[in-house]
């Protein structure tokens, strides 16, 4: 299959580098020029995926024309607070059959959209065009091939399974779904719960502190999630609890890093500065979750206390404080 990946970040490189190993030949667009010729020339995207060796099907280029010309399948894997900008871009050399496959994990500022519903505004594509893949996608550990599996879905079930089929690698194991809403939010939310896990560990906090904050954070992003409409037993799956798991658990993950930073006290611009330009993505969206979670009236109290730390100077201890204060219920 000819098949696109847009963004050649550790995800999308790697992602690429699935879609390859699955048999498709795979165009990666890169931001930069420069970095496109260095990963045909090298065979290795040393900025983002060092030491990891890339399949020869994976031809690179900055000419995003030329990446979408004749996709079957197009993936994009970009910062998702960029997603508008730069599909306004591109859409109109989106090919008209294409599957787009949402590899981002955001809901968008100002609008509250989840990715799929951005992909669809402003591509002008139907849903039922538009799969998502989510679950523990920590990207080196899928590049290095270690085993996984990730959730594919999309409102059609035998696109689902086309995509399904289309990334389907020996370390890497998909599984369909059809609950677009319910995914998309565990991707989101998760990222808003490792900034707080983070932070815990930065204070010194040990394994008690992270079970409790990744247990209560899929209880607040599955209530938000069933306010939307999504299927609770979703976040039970690996679009859930599986990718909450990894996101919180691994030093790989870039919201956990950035919040173990903030929990040592580095504040908000020395952990931007220790993170070289990789993109913590819940620090953007714990205000666009909050902005959702109010709109429908639901509580989500560890999303609220990351976002004040964030962006309203609240010190990692008072997070603490105002959670544990809070008043005793049933669970």
């Amino acid at each position: 299959m000819r098949t696109a990946v847009l963004g050649a970040g550790n995800w999308g490189t790697a992602f690429a580098k699935v879609l390859a190993d699955a048999g498709n030949d795979v165009t990666l667009w890169a931001r930069r020029d420069d970095l496109a010729a260095r990963i045909n020339e090298r065979h290795v995207n040393e900025d983002y995926l060092p030491g990891i060796g890339l399949p020869a099907a994976i031809t690179a280029t900055h000419d995003a024309h030329a990446a979408l010309d004749g996709a079957e399948l197009v993936a994009i894997a970009i910062p998702s607070q960029s997603l508008r900008e730069n599909l306004t871009v591109w859409a109109p050399d989106l090919p008209s059959e294409a599957t787009l496959v949402s590899l981002m994990k955001g809901v968008e500022l100002g609008t509250t959209k989840r990715m799929s519903e951005v992909i669809a505004e402003v591509g002008n594509v139907p849903l039922d065009r538009i799969a998502v893949l989510t679950g523990p996608n920590l990207a080196m550990e899928i590049a290095q091939e270690q085993p996984t599996a990730t959730v594919v879905a999309c409102v059609d079930e035998a696109r689902a399974e086309a995509v399904q089929d289309a990334c389907s690698a020996p370390y890497f194991r998909p599984y369909t779904n059809t609950d677009v809403v319910g995914c998309e939010l565990g991707g989101a939310v998760k990222n808003v719960i490792a900034l707080a896990c983070g932070i815990a560990v930065g204070m010194g906090f040990g394994d008690n502190t992270l079970a409790s904050l990744i247990t209560r954070g899929l209880a607040e992003t599955a209530r938000l999630g069933v306010e939307l409409g999504a299927d609770p037993l979703t976040f039970a799956g690996l679009a859930g609890l599986g990718d909450l798991v990894a996101t919180c658990a691994s030093p790989l993950s870039r919201n956990r890093s950035f919040g173990v930073r903030l929990g040592r006290g580095e504040g908000m611009e020395k952990a931007h500065e220790a993170a070289h330009g990789q993109v913590a993505e819940g620090v953007k969206s714990c205000r666009s979750v909050l902005e959702l979670a109010r709109h429908h009236d639901v509580d989500v109290p560890i999303t609220q206390a990351v976002e004040a730390v964030c962006y309203e100077g609240l010190a990692p201890r008072e997070m603490v404080a105002r959670l544990m204060s809070r008043s005793v219920r049933s669970e």
